[in-house]
């Protein structure tokens, strides 16, 4: 059984100025599965994620060859508009960036700028929905009027996944999402996007190969701008194909 593909990256040059970031990148991105990206510093990784929900479009410097689709849709073709896009596209930040408002306006906030519900009913229920999906309502329900800021790092990170969630995105990006946060509250992040990716694709940017290995199905190597390899994390980890990949992985590159 061929794995559906949801993401496809086609010959994908990133240039800021005259700096070339990313160089004829050639990705597919299965759906429902967890595919990390790992690779040094500086390597392009969150490039690469952020050319998936056209947030590189927000920065004047920068500009975009070849092609990035997703479900058969060219999502640099004039006819898209970035803002659906991104509705359909879901994005968590390394650090939690709770807006300055109430727990349940964080999540409902989404929603009402893209018209998702009809009613103040639908708009609880979603919120609720969505709060126990990032694993957070327990926690929260008895002060959800209370600010999202006032939640510790790890609760406000689940506070975004499940403001992410709202809008009902088919695709979840997320940029080392538990780099800010202590191994506790990672472990419950990690638990959860086992959970998120029943329902969702994910792609995730993360420095820890430990935890590439332990949250993903497919992981792909960046260095220097190029995408090294791409495969299954079990055959990744054990038994890469290129020496780079085997030296960063033992260490020997960083």
């Amino acid at each position: 059984m061929t794995e559906k593909i949801k993401i496809k990256s086609k010959n994908v040059n990133v240039y800021y100025g005259q700096k070339k970031a990313l160089d004829k990148i050639n990705l597919e991105i299965p759906t429902n599965k967890v595919t990390a990206l790992i690779g040094p510093s500086g390597c392009g990784k969150s490039t690469f994620l952020r050319c998936i929900n056209r947030m590189n479009d927000t920065i004047d410097i920068c500009r975009i060859e070849g092609k990035i689709i997703v479900d058969e849709e060219d999502i640099y073709s004039t006819e898209v508009d970035p803002v659906l896009l991104r509705a359909k596209i879901g994005m968590v930040f390394q650090k939690p960036n709770p807006f300055p408002k109430s727990i349940f306006d964080n999540v409902a906030y989404g929603p009402k700028i893209h018209g998702i519900v009809n009613s103040d009913d639908e708009l609880e229920e979603l919120v609720i929905y969505s709060l126990k999906k990032a694993g957070l309502f327990e926690e929260v329900k008895d002060r959800l009027n209370d600010s999202g800021t006032s939640l510790s790092g790890g609760q406000q990170q689940r506070l975004c996944i499940a403001r992410a969630i709202a809008i009902s995105p088919q695709i979840i990006l997320m940029d080392e999402p538990c780099s800010a946060l202590d191994p506790i509250a990672t472990a419950v992040i990690e638990e959860l996007i086992d959970e998120l990716v029943k329902n969702f694709t994910i792609v995730i940017v993360t420095h820890s190969m430990q935890q590439a290995a332990r949250v993903s199905q497919q992981t792909a190597f960046f260095h220097m701008g190029n995408l090294i390899e791409v495969g299954r994390t079990d055959q990744i980890f054990s038994t890469p194909s290129q020496k780079k990949t085997q030296d960063y992985i033992t260490g020997k590159i960083g």
